[in-house]
């Protein structure tokens, strides 16, 4: 009986350790799985899940893009942006609008910020100029597979 509680013990952990869920960033000490440097800026950070559950944070955007040139994004299941406007809030990537603005400087500069919706984005970008990308013109500008 006893062993038998220790293995739906086993067996419940293993489903809870898998999940497929974004993980909370801890700003100010996760570190950037791509350049190591550590995570702060709430509006620019990213992160990816694998269908294993298996997360990876990025100090920014672009971070999170030249990784996935180095992996097989057919093992990714989520692609997670912070949104500009809501700090700390992790959207869906695939959805997100994203601008590339001299003006609106990026931890690494490379310029890029995600917004959840196209009239969001859309105002900045007559605010301040650049150009937007949806997630697959994005792939395409940073030569992901």
């Amino acid at each position: 009986m006893i062993s038998r509680y220790i293995f739906l013990t086993v067996v419940l952990l293993a489903m809870v350790s898998c999940e497929v869920s974004p993980k909370p960033i801890n700003y100010g000490s996760d570190g950037c799985h791509f350049c190591s440097m550590t995570i702060v800026d709430k509006q620019h950070a990213a992160e990816i899940v694998t269908k294993k559950g298996k997360a990876f944070k990025f100090d920014a955007v672009e971070c999170m893009m030249n990784h996935l040139k180095e992996v097989d994004v057919t093992t990714i299941e989520l692609f997670l942006v912070n949104d500009f406007h809501a700090p700390g809030t992790l959207i869906d990537a695939k959805d997100a609008t994203f601008l590339i603005s001299k003006s609106i400087p990026s931890p690494m500069g490379e310029y890029l910020s995600a917004f959840y919706t196209q009239e969001q984005a859309e105002l900045i970008e007559a605010e301040n100029q650049g150009e937007l990308f949806t997630w697959e013109a994005l792939k395409s500008r940073f030569k992901v597979h």
